[in-house]
Protein backbone atom coordinates (compact mmCIF):
# COMPACT_ATOMS: atom_id res chain seq x y z
CA UNK A 1 0.00 0.00 0.00
CA UNK A 2 1.54 3.28 -1.08
CA UNK A 3 1.47 6.01 1.55
CA UNK A 4 1.84 9.70 0.86
CA UNK A 5 4.57 10.89 3.21
CA UNK A 6 4.20 13.56 5.83
CA UNK A 7 5.06 17.00 4.57
CA UNK A 8 7.99 18.81 6.15
CA UNK A 9 6.48 21.31 8.58
CA UNK A 10 7.31 24.92 7.83
CA UNK A 11 5.40 26.05 10.92
CA UNK A 12 5.55 24.68 14.49
CA UNK A 13 3.55 21.57 15.24
CA UNK A 14 0.61 21.72 17.62
CA UNK A 15 0.33 17.92 17.80
CA UNK A 16 2.64 15.12 16.69
CA UNK A 17 1.55 11.46 16.90
CA UNK A 18 4.08 8.81 15.91
CA UNK A 19 3.62 5.05 15.54
CA UNK A 20 0.27 4.94 17.35
CA UNK A 21 -0.97 1.39 17.93
CA UNK A 22 -4.39 0.76 19.45
CA UNK A 23 -5.90 -2.71 19.74
CA UNK A 24 -9.28 -4.06 20.76
CA UNK A 25 -10.11 -7.77 21.15
CA UNK A 26 -9.64 -9.23 17.68
CA UNK A 27 -9.18 -5.83 16.04
CA UNK A 28 -6.09 -3.77 15.27
CA UNK A 29 -7.73 -0.33 15.07
CA UNK A 30 -4.57 1.74 14.57
CA UNK A 31 -1.47 0.14 13.07
CA UNK A 32 1.57 2.39 13.66
CA UNK A 33 -0.24 5.53 12.52
CA UNK A 34 1.54 8.87 12.18
CA UNK A 35 -0.38 12.14 12.33
CA UNK A 36 0.71 15.74 12.69
CA UNK A 37 -1.19 18.98 13.13
CA UNK A 38 0.39 22.36 12.50
CA UNK A 39 -0.44 25.41 14.53
CA UNK A 40 -3.05 27.58 12.88
CA UNK A 41 -4.36 25.01 10.38
CA UNK A 42 -7.49 22.97 9.69
CA UNK A 43 -6.47 19.36 9.12
CA UNK A 44 -9.14 16.97 7.82
CA UNK A 45 -9.12 13.30 8.83
CA UNK A 46 -10.90 10.96 6.42
CA UNK A 47 -11.61 7.26 6.39
CA UNK A 48 -14.35 4.73 5.76
CA UNK A 49 -16.29 3.11 8.60
CA UNK A 50 -13.95 1.16 10.85
CA UNK A 51 -10.85 2.79 9.38
CA UNK A 52 -9.65 3.84 12.84
CA UNK A 53 -9.97 7.62 12.61
CA UNK A 54 -12.30 7.99 15.61
CA UNK A 55 -10.07 5.64 17.61
CA UNK A 56 -7.01 7.73 16.76
CA UNK A 57 -8.75 10.93 17.83
CA UNK A 58 -10.06 9.31 21.02
CA UNK A 59 -6.45 8.48 21.86
CA UNK A 60 -5.53 12.13 21.31
CA UNK A 61 -8.51 13.31 23.38
CA UNK A 62 -7.57 11.06 26.32
CA UNK A 63 -10.50 8.67 26.02
CA UNK A 64 -8.26 5.72 25.02
CA UNK A 65 -4.65 4.83 25.81
CA UNK A 66 -2.47 3.53 23.02
CA UNK A 67 -0.49 0.28 23.26
CA UNK A 68 2.47 1.80 21.44
CA UNK A 69 3.53 5.12 19.99
CA UNK A 70 4.16 8.62 21.27
CA UNK A 71 2.24 11.89 21.42
CA UNK A 72 3.83 15.33 21.57
CA UNK A 73 1.91 18.53 22.17
CA UNK A 74 3.77 21.73 21.27
CA UNK A 75 6.96 19.69 21.16
CA UNK A 76 6.66 18.14 24.63
CA UNK A 77 5.90 14.42 25.15
CA UNK A 78 2.60 13.75 26.94
CA UNK A 79 0.68 10.80 28.39
CA UNK A 80 -3.07 11.08 28.75
CA UNK A 81 -5.05 9.09 31.33
CA UNK A 82 -8.34 10.96 30.83
CA UNK A 83 -9.93 13.75 28.79
CA UNK A 84 -9.11 16.08 31.70
CA UNK A 85 -5.40 15.45 31.05
CA UNK A 86 -5.90 16.26 27.38
CA UNK A 87 -7.76 19.51 28.03
CA UNK A 88 -5.00 20.61 30.42
CA UNK A 89 -2.60 20.49 27.48
CA UNK A 90 -5.05 22.42 25.30
CA UNK A 91 -6.82 19.59 23.42
CA UNK A 92 -10.62 19.44 23.35
CA UNK A 93 -13.11 17.37 21.37
CA UNK A 94 -16.51 18.54 20.10
CA UNK A 95 -18.63 15.44 19.58
CA UNK A 96 -21.25 15.01 16.87
CA UNK A 97 -23.97 14.49 19.48
CA UNK A 98 -23.90 17.52 21.73
CA UNK A 99 -23.30 17.01 25.45
CA UNK A 100 -25.41 19.84 26.83
CA UNK A 101 -28.01 20.15 29.60
CA UNK A 102 -31.15 21.56 27.88
CA UNK A 103 -32.68 23.12 31.02
CA UNK A 104 -29.56 25.13 31.89
CA UNK A 105 -28.23 28.36 30.39
CA UNK A 106 -25.31 28.70 28.01
CA UNK A 107 -23.05 29.97 30.80
CA UNK A 108 -24.07 27.19 33.17
CA UNK A 109 -23.22 24.59 30.51
CA UNK A 110 -19.86 26.21 29.83
CA UNK A 111 -18.97 26.15 33.54
CA UNK A 112 -20.03 22.55 34.18
CA UNK A 113 -17.12 20.42 35.42
CA UNK A 114 -14.79 23.35 36.10
CA UNK A 115 -13.11 23.98 39.46
CA UNK A 116 -13.90 27.69 39.21
CA UNK A 117 -16.39 28.74 40.50
CA UNK A 118 -16.16 26.27 43.38
CA UNK A 119 -18.69 27.50 45.93
CA UNK A 120 -20.38 30.70 44.79
CA UNK A 121 -21.58 31.33 41.24
CA UNK A 122 -21.91 34.98 40.27
CA UNK A 123 -23.71 34.30 37.03
CA UNK A 124 -23.72 37.88 35.67
CA UNK A 125 -19.92 37.99 36.03
CA UNK A 126 -19.49 34.70 34.20
CA UNK A 127 -22.05 35.68 31.57
CA UNK A 128 -19.71 38.53 30.69
CA UNK A 129 -16.69 36.21 30.50
CA UNK A 130 -18.50 33.76 28.23
CA UNK A 131 -19.79 36.58 26.04
CA UNK A 132 -16.24 37.95 25.77
CA UNK A 133 -14.90 34.59 24.54
CA UNK A 134 -17.77 34.32 22.09
CA UNK A 135 -17.19 37.81 20.74
CA UNK A 136 -13.48 37.13 20.27
CA UNK A 137 -14.11 34.09 18.05
CA UNK A 138 -17.34 35.16 16.37
CA UNK A 139 -19.53 32.75 18.35
CA UNK A 140 -22.69 34.80 18.71
CA UNK A 141 -24.94 33.28 21.36
CA UNK A 142 -26.79 34.73 24.34
CA UNK A 143 -25.05 33.50 27.54
CA UNK A 144 -28.34 33.73 29.46
CA UNK A 145 -30.38 31.67 26.99
CA UNK A 146 -31.50 28.15 27.91
CA UNK A 147 -30.07 25.44 25.67
CA UNK A 148 -33.54 24.23 24.64
CA UNK A 149 -34.26 27.70 23.27
CA UNK A 150 -31.31 27.58 20.85
CA UNK A 151 -31.13 26.32 17.29
CA UNK A 152 -28.89 23.36 16.46
CA UNK A 153 -26.25 25.69 15.03
CA UNK A 154 -26.28 27.81 18.20
CA UNK A 155 -25.94 24.69 20.36
CA UNK A 156 -22.85 23.73 18.40
CA UNK A 157 -21.40 27.16 19.16
CA UNK A 158 -21.96 26.45 22.86
CA UNK A 159 -19.92 23.25 22.51
CA UNK A 160 -17.14 25.29 20.91
CA UNK A 161 -17.42 27.89 23.66
CA UNK A 162 -17.00 25.16 26.29
CA UNK A 163 -13.68 24.12 24.76
CA UNK A 164 -12.40 27.66 24.10
CA UNK A 165 -13.32 28.81 27.60
CA UNK A 166 -11.17 25.97 28.94
CA UNK A 167 -8.25 27.26 26.90
CA UNK A 168 -8.24 24.65 24.14
CA UNK A 169 -5.73 25.39 21.37
CA UNK A 170 -6.56 22.19 19.44
CA UNK A 171 -10.20 21.38 18.63
CA UNK A 172 -11.20 17.93 17.36
CA UNK A 173 -14.54 18.21 15.55
CA UNK A 174 -16.37 14.96 14.83
CA UNK A 175 -18.75 15.25 11.83
CA UNK A 176 -19.56 18.87 12.76
CA UNK A 177 -21.84 19.60 9.79
CA UNK A 178 -24.10 16.55 10.09
CA UNK A 179 -26.96 18.46 11.75
CA UNK A 180 -26.58 21.88 10.11
CA UNK A 181 -28.42 23.66 7.30
CA UNK A 182 -26.29 25.00 4.39
CA UNK A 183 -26.23 28.57 5.77
CA UNK A 184 -25.24 27.24 9.20
CA UNK A 185 -22.41 25.24 7.63
CA UNK A 186 -21.03 28.40 6.02
CA UNK A 187 -21.32 30.12 9.39
CA UNK A 188 -19.39 27.30 11.06
CA UNK A 189 -16.67 27.50 8.41
CA UNK A 190 -16.34 31.24 9.02
CA UNK A 191 -15.97 30.56 12.75
CA UNK A 192 -13.31 27.90 12.15
CA UNK A 193 -11.36 30.22 9.84
CA UNK A 194 -11.53 32.95 12.50
CA UNK A 195 -10.22 30.54 15.11
CA UNK A 196 -7.22 29.38 13.09
CA UNK A 197 -6.44 33.00 12.18
CA UNK A 198 -6.00 33.54 15.93
CA UNK A 199 -3.62 30.61 16.29
CA UNK A 200 -5.99 27.76 17.08
CA UNK A 201 -5.73 24.41 15.26
CA UNK A 202 -8.63 22.22 14.14
CA UNK A 203 -8.91 18.51 13.31
CA UNK A 204 -11.98 18.09 11.09
CA UNK A 205 -13.42 14.55 10.90
CA UNK A 206 -15.91 14.20 8.05
CA UNK A 207 -17.33 11.90 5.37
CA UNK A 208 -18.17 14.85 3.10
CA UNK A 209 -15.34 15.21 0.63
CA UNK A 210 -16.68 18.42 -0.87
CA UNK A 211 -16.62 20.11 2.54
CA UNK A 212 -13.17 18.77 3.32
CA UNK A 213 -11.66 20.25 0.17
CA UNK A 214 -13.46 23.55 0.89
CA UNK A 215 -12.36 24.04 4.50
CA UNK A 216 -9.19 22.00 5.13
CA UNK A 217 -5.61 23.10 4.62
CA UNK A 218 -4.32 19.52 4.67
CA UNK A 219 -5.85 16.05 4.61
CA UNK A 220 -4.90 12.69 6.11
CA UNK A 221 -6.61 9.41 5.22
CA UNK A 222 -6.87 6.13 7.12
CA UNK A 223 -7.89 2.79 5.66
CA UNK A 224 -8.19 -0.34 7.80
CA UNK A 225 -6.12 1.19 10.57
CA UNK A 226 -3.25 2.23 8.30
CA UNK A 227 -2.42 5.69 6.99
CA UNK A 228 -2.73 5.96 3.20
CA UNK A 229 -2.17 9.71 3.06
CA UNK A 230 -0.69 12.05 5.67
CA UNK A 231 -0.68 15.81 5.50
CA UNK A 232 -1.60 16.18 1.82
CA UNK A 233 -2.47 19.77 0.81
CA UNK A 234 -6.22 19.72 0.14
CA UNK A 235 -6.01 22.05 -2.82
CA UNK A 236 -3.71 19.68 -4.61
CA UNK A 237 -5.87 16.55 -4.53
CA UNK A 238 -9.15 15.74 -6.28
CA UNK A 239 -12.22 14.27 -4.55
CA UNK A 240 -11.85 11.12 -6.67
CA UNK A 241 -8.32 10.61 -5.38
CA UNK A 242 -9.39 11.08 -1.75
CA UNK A 243 -12.22 8.57 -2.25
CA UNK A 244 -9.78 6.07 -3.79
CA UNK A 245 -7.43 6.47 -0.82
CA UNK A 246 -10.37 5.88 1.54
CA UNK A 247 -11.87 2.74 0.00
CA UNK A 248 -9.07 1.37 -2.19
CA UNK A 249 -10.91 1.59 -5.50
CA UNK A 250 -12.36 4.14 -7.89
CA UNK A 251 -15.66 5.70 -6.77
CA UNK A 252 -18.15 7.15 -9.26
CA UNK A 253 -19.58 10.47 -8.05
CA UNK A 254 -21.69 11.36 -11.08
CA UNK A 255 -24.77 9.14 -10.98
CA UNK A 256 -26.20 7.73 -14.19
CA UNK A 257 -29.66 9.15 -13.54
CA UNK A 258 -32.12 8.84 -16.40
CA UNK A 259 -34.87 11.45 -16.88
CA UNK A 260 -37.88 10.77 -14.66
CA UNK A 261 -41.10 9.51 -16.19
CA UNK A 262 -43.55 9.93 -13.27
CA UNK A 263 -46.76 7.96 -13.35
CA UNK A 264 -49.78 7.97 -11.07
CA UNK A 265 -49.68 9.18 -7.48
CA UNK A 266 -48.71 6.24 -5.24
CA UNK A 267 -48.32 7.99 -1.88
CA UNK A 268 -50.69 10.80 -0.96
CA UNK A 269 -50.19 12.47 2.42
CA UNK A 270 -52.99 14.92 3.20
CA UNK A 271 -52.84 17.52 5.99
CA UNK A 272 -51.56 15.20 8.69
CA UNK A 273 -51.09 16.21 12.32
CA UNK A 274 -49.11 14.09 14.78
CA UNK A 275 -47.35 14.45 18.14
CA UNK A 276 -43.80 13.45 19.04
CA UNK A 277 -42.83 11.13 21.88
CA UNK A 278 -43.15 13.99 24.37
CA UNK A 279 -46.75 14.65 23.34
CA UNK A 280 -45.86 17.90 21.59
CA UNK A 281 -46.94 18.73 18.01
CA UNK A 282 -44.42 17.33 15.50
CA UNK A 283 -46.43 17.45 12.25
CA UNK A 284 -48.78 20.38 11.63
CA UNK A 285 -50.94 20.00 8.54
CA UNK A 286 -48.23 18.44 6.38
CA UNK A 287 -49.09 17.38 2.82
CA UNK A 288 -47.01 15.81 0.04
CA UNK A 289 -47.25 13.18 -2.70
CA UNK A 290 -44.97 10.76 -4.54
CA UNK A 291 -45.62 9.32 -8.01
CA UNK A 292 -44.44 6.06 -9.47
CA UNK A 293 -41.05 6.26 -11.17
CA UNK A 294 -39.73 9.21 -9.18
CA UNK A 295 -37.65 9.94 -6.10
CA UNK A 296 -39.06 12.71 -3.93
CA UNK A 297 -36.74 14.14 -1.29
CA UNK A 298 -37.57 15.68 2.08
CA UNK A 299 -34.94 18.19 3.22
CA UNK A 300 -34.71 19.68 6.69
CA UNK A 301 -32.52 20.18 9.72
CA UNK A 302 -32.72 17.27 12.17
CA UNK A 303 -35.67 17.31 14.56
CA UNK A 304 -38.22 19.09 12.39
CA UNK A 305 -40.65 16.17 12.10
CA UNK A 306 -38.89 13.92 9.60
CA UNK A 307 -38.86 10.89 11.91
CA UNK A 308 -42.51 11.34 12.85
CA UNK A 309 -43.45 11.70 9.16
CA UNK A 310 -41.84 8.37 8.26
CA UNK A 311 -43.47 6.68 11.25
CA UNK A 312 -46.98 7.95 10.41
CA UNK A 313 -46.57 6.76 6.80
CA UNK A 314 -45.39 3.30 7.86
CA UNK A 315 -47.96 2.76 10.61
CA UNK A 316 -45.54 3.12 13.53
CA UNK A 317 -47.15 6.33 14.82
CA UNK A 318 -50.77 7.46 14.89
CA UNK A 319 -51.81 10.71 13.26
CA UNK A 320 -54.39 12.90 14.99
CA UNK A 321 -55.76 14.50 11.82
CA UNK A 322 -55.39 13.99 8.09
CA UNK A 323 -54.77 10.79 6.16
CA UNK A 324 -52.15 8.80 4.30
CA UNK A 325 -53.16 6.85 1.19
CA UNK A 326 -51.05 4.28 -0.64
CA UNK A 327 -52.30 3.43 -4.10
CA UNK A 328 -55.66 4.91 -3.11
CA UNK A 329 -56.00 2.76 0.03
CA UNK A 330 -56.08 4.40 3.45
CA UNK A 331 -53.00 3.24 5.40
CA UNK A 332 -52.76 5.84 8.17
CA UNK A 333 -53.45 4.54 11.68
CA UNK A 334 -53.22 0.96 10.41
CA UNK A 335 -50.51 -1.44 11.58
CA UNK A 336 -47.20 -1.92 9.77
CA UNK A 337 -48.31 -5.27 8.31
CA UNK A 338 -51.15 -3.55 6.46
CA UNK A 339 -48.63 -1.28 4.73
CA UNK A 340 -46.35 -4.21 3.89
CA UNK A 341 -49.25 -6.12 2.32
CA UNK A 342 -50.00 -3.03 0.20
CA UNK A 343 -46.50 -2.89 -1.26
CA UNK A 344 -44.71 -0.60 1.19
CA UNK A 345 -40.98 -0.93 1.97
CA UNK A 346 -39.24 0.90 4.81
CA UNK A 347 -35.56 1.68 5.38
CA UNK A 348 -35.58 3.23 8.86
CA UNK A 349 -33.23 5.83 10.29
CA UNK A 350 -32.01 3.49 13.04
CA UNK A 351 -30.65 0.44 11.24
CA UNK A 352 -29.49 -1.28 14.42
CA UNK A 353 -32.56 -1.15 16.65
CA UNK A 354 -35.45 -0.67 14.23
CA UNK A 355 -34.21 -1.91 10.86
CA UNK A 356 -32.70 -5.17 12.05
CA UNK A 357 -32.56 -7.73 14.85
CA UNK A 358 -28.84 -7.50 15.73
CA UNK A 359 -28.45 -10.89 17.40
CA UNK A 360 -30.21 -12.80 14.59
CA UNK A 361 -28.47 -14.04 11.46
CA UNK A 362 -28.39 -12.57 7.98
CA UNK A 363 -30.89 -15.25 6.97
CA UNK A 364 -33.33 -14.40 9.77
CA UNK A 365 -33.14 -10.69 8.95
CA UNK A 366 -33.75 -11.00 5.21
CA UNK A 367 -36.85 -13.22 5.61
CA UNK A 368 -38.56 -11.05 8.23
CA UNK A 369 -41.14 -9.73 5.76
CA UNK A 370 -41.82 -12.88 3.70
CA UNK A 371 -41.58 -15.68 6.25
CA UNK A 372 -45.37 -16.13 6.06
CA UNK A 373 -45.22 -16.99 2.36
CA UNK A 374 -43.79 -19.85 0.30
CA UNK A 375 -41.12 -21.01 -0.17
CA UNK A 376 -40.04 -19.98 3.34
CA UNK A 377 -43.34 -21.00 4.91
CA UNK A 378 -44.46 -24.57 4.20
CA UNK A 379 -48.02 -25.88 4.04
CA UNK A 380 -47.73 -27.09 7.61
CA UNK A 381 -46.91 -23.59 8.81
CA UNK A 382 -43.32 -24.46 9.67
CA UNK A 383 -40.36 -22.52 8.32
CA UNK A 384 -38.24 -24.17 5.66
CA UNK A 385 -34.83 -22.93 6.79
CA UNK A 386 -33.08 -24.53 3.82
CA UNK A 387 -35.22 -22.41 1.49
CA UNK A 388 -34.57 -19.37 3.70
CA UNK A 389 -30.82 -19.95 3.59
CA UNK A 390 -30.98 -20.29 -0.22
CA UNK A 391 -32.80 -16.93 -0.48
CA UNK A 392 -30.30 -15.30 1.89
CA UNK A 393 -27.33 -16.69 -0.05
CA UNK A 394 -28.72 -15.40 -3.32
CA UNK A 395 -29.32 -11.94 -1.81
CA UNK A 396 -25.87 -11.93 -0.22
CA UNK A 397 -24.36 -12.44 -3.65
CA UNK A 398 -26.69 -10.07 -5.50
CA UNK A 399 -26.19 -7.20 -3.04
CA UNK A 400 -22.50 -7.89 -2.39
CA UNK A 401 -23.05 -8.30 1.36
CA UNK A 402 -19.64 -8.96 2.93
CA UNK A 403 -20.16 -11.49 5.72
CA UNK A 404 -18.52 -14.85 6.53
CA UNK A 405 -21.81 -16.65 5.80
CA UNK A 406 -25.57 -16.16 6.03
CA UNK A 407 -25.57 -17.58 9.58
CA UNK A 408 -23.51 -14.64 10.83
CA UNK A 409 -25.34 -12.37 13.33
CA UNK A 410 -25.87 -8.98 11.68
CA UNK A 411 -24.44 -7.17 14.71
CA UNK A 412 -21.03 -8.33 13.50
CA UNK A 413 -21.41 -6.59 10.13
CA UNK A 414 -20.16 -3.12 9.26
CA UNK A 415 -22.70 -0.31 8.93
CA UNK A 416 -22.56 -0.48 5.15
CA UNK A 417 -23.14 -4.22 5.00
CA UNK A 418 -25.94 -4.06 7.55
CA UNK A 419 -27.61 -1.43 5.38
CA UNK A 420 -27.25 -3.76 2.39
CA UNK A 421 -29.03 -6.50 4.36
CA UNK A 422 -31.93 -4.13 5.08
CA UNK A 423 -32.09 -2.94 1.46
CA UNK A 424 -31.94 -6.52 0.18
CA UNK A 425 -34.89 -7.47 2.39
CA UNK A 426 -36.96 -4.43 1.41
CA UNK A 427 -36.21 -4.38 -2.33
CA UNK A 428 -36.51 -8.14 -2.88
CA UNK A 429 -40.21 -7.82 -2.07
CA UNK A 430 -40.67 -5.71 -5.24
CA UNK A 431 -42.37 -2.81 -3.45
CA UNK A 432 -44.49 -0.21 -5.21
CA UNK A 433 -43.43 2.39 -2.64
CA UNK A 434 -40.34 2.82 -0.46
CA UNK A 435 -39.60 5.34 2.26
CA UNK A 436 -35.87 5.59 3.00
CA UNK A 437 -34.78 7.63 6.04
CA UNK A 438 -31.12 8.69 6.24
CA UNK A 439 -30.14 5.62 4.17
CA UNK A 440 -26.45 6.59 3.98
CA UNK A 441 -25.90 8.11 7.44
CA UNK A 442 -22.52 7.10 8.80
CA UNK A 443 -21.51 5.20 5.67
CA UNK A 444 -18.28 5.72 3.76
CA UNK A 445 -18.19 6.90 0.14
CA UNK A 446 -18.01 3.36 -1.26
CA UNK A 447 -21.08 2.17 0.65
CA UNK A 448 -22.92 5.40 -0.19
CA UNK A 449 -22.34 4.79 -3.89
CA UNK A 450 -23.90 1.32 -3.60
CA UNK A 451 -26.98 2.59 -1.72
CA UNK A 452 -27.53 5.35 -4.28
CA UNK A 453 -27.42 2.82 -7.14
CA UNK A 454 -30.04 0.65 -5.43
CA UNK A 455 -32.41 3.59 -4.90
CA UNK A 456 -32.08 4.65 -8.54
CA UNK A 457 -32.73 1.07 -9.62
CA UNK A 458 -36.00 1.16 -7.67
CA UNK A 459 -36.98 4.40 -9.39
CA UNK A 460 -36.23 2.94 -12.83
CA UNK A 461 -38.31 -0.14 -11.96
CA UNK A 462 -41.31 2.15 -11.50
CA UNK A 463 -41.42 2.33 -7.71
CA UNK A 464 -42.22 5.54 -5.86
CA UNK A 465 -39.43 6.49 -3.46
CA UNK A 466 -39.62 9.00 -0.60
CA UNK A 467 -36.07 9.91 0.45
CA UNK A 468 -35.77 11.66 3.83
CA UNK A 469 -32.22 12.91 4.30
CA UNK A 470 -30.21 15.63 5.99
CA UNK A 471 -27.55 15.38 3.26
CA UNK A 472 -28.44 18.12 0.79
CA UNK A 473 -25.92 16.91 -1.78
CA UNK A 474 -27.52 13.46 -1.67
CA UNK A 475 -31.01 14.91 -2.14
CA UNK A 476 -29.92 17.03 -5.09
CA UNK A 477 -28.19 14.04 -6.73
CA UNK A 478 -31.07 11.57 -6.37
CA UNK A 479 -34.32 13.52 -6.17
CA UNK A 480 -36.64 14.65 -8.93
CA UNK A 481 -38.53 16.91 -6.52
CA UNK A 482 -37.70 18.14 -3.02
CA UNK A 483 -40.05 19.19 -0.22
CA UNK A 484 -38.52 21.24 2.60
CA UNK A 485 -39.81 20.65 6.13
CA UNK A 486 -39.54 23.05 9.06
CA UNK A 487 -41.18 22.54 12.46
CA UNK A 488 -43.53 19.94 11.04
CA UNK A 489 -44.72 22.02 8.09
CA UNK A 490 -43.78 22.06 4.41
CA UNK A 491 -42.11 25.38 3.57
CA UNK A 492 -42.17 24.69 -0.14
CA UNK A 493 -41.45 22.34 -3.02
CA UNK A 494 -38.75 22.66 -5.70
CA UNK A 495 -37.96 20.66 -8.81
CA UNK A 496 -34.40 19.48 -9.31
CA UNK A 497 -32.99 20.15 -12.77
CA UNK A 498 -35.61 22.77 -13.50
CA UNK A 499 -33.19 25.19 -15.12
CA UNK A 500 -31.90 26.89 -11.96
CA UNK A 501 -28.26 27.06 -10.97
CA UNK A 502 -27.22 24.80 -8.11
CA UNK A 503 -26.26 27.86 -6.06
CA UNK A 504 -29.72 29.42 -6.35
CA UNK A 505 -31.43 26.12 -5.56
CA UNK A 506 -29.23 25.46 -2.51
CA UNK A 507 -29.79 29.01 -1.27
CA UNK A 508 -33.56 28.66 -1.58
CA UNK A 509 -33.61 25.25 0.13
CA UNK A 510 -31.36 26.53 2.90
CA UNK A 511 -33.68 29.48 3.57
CA UNK A 512 -36.69 27.15 3.73
CA UNK A 513 -34.78 24.81 6.09
CA UNK A 514 -34.51 27.71 8.54
CA UNK A 515 -38.19 28.67 8.33
CA UNK A 516 -38.68 30.96 5.32
CA UNK A 517 -41.71 29.96 3.19
CA UNK A 518 -41.16 29.62 -0.55
CA UNK A 519 -43.66 32.40 -1.29
CA UNK A 520 -41.52 34.87 0.65
CA UNK A 521 -38.36 33.67 -1.08
CA UNK A 522 -39.92 34.27 -4.48
CA UNK A 523 -41.01 37.77 -3.47
CA UNK A 524 -37.46 38.57 -2.40
CA UNK A 525 -36.11 37.34 -5.72
CA UNK A 526 -34.23 34.22 -4.63
CA UNK A 527 -34.45 31.46 -7.27
CA UNK A 528 -36.81 28.67 -6.30
CA UNK A 529 -38.29 26.80 -9.23
CA UNK A 530 -41.64 25.34 -8.16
Amino acid sequence: MTQTTLSTPDTPLAVEMRGIVKKFPGVLANDHVDFELKRGEIHALLGENGAGKSTLMNVLAGLYRQEAGTIRVKGSPVEFHSPRDAIKTGIGMVHQHFMLVPSQTVTENVLLGLDDPRFFMRLPQYDEKVASVGERFGLKVDPRAKIWQLSVGEQQRVELLKMLYRGADVLIMDEPTAVLAPQEIEGLFDILRSMVAQGKSVIFISHKLQEVTAIADRVSVLRRGVSTASGVPSRGVARQELARLMVGREVIFILDKKPAVPGDVVLDVGSIHADNDKGLPALRGLSLNVRSGEIVGVAGVAGNGQTELSQVITGLRRCKKGEVRLGGDLVSNRNALFGIEHGMAYVPEDRNHVGSAPNLSVTDNVIMKNYRKPPVSSRTGLLDMNAAAKIATDLKQAYDIIAPNVSTPVRLLSGGNLQKVILAREISGLPSFMVAVQPTRGLDVGAIEGVHRLLLTQREAGAAVLLISEELEELLSLSDRIYVIYEGMIMGEVRVGGGESDEALIEAIGLMMTGTPIEQIRKEGVGAHG
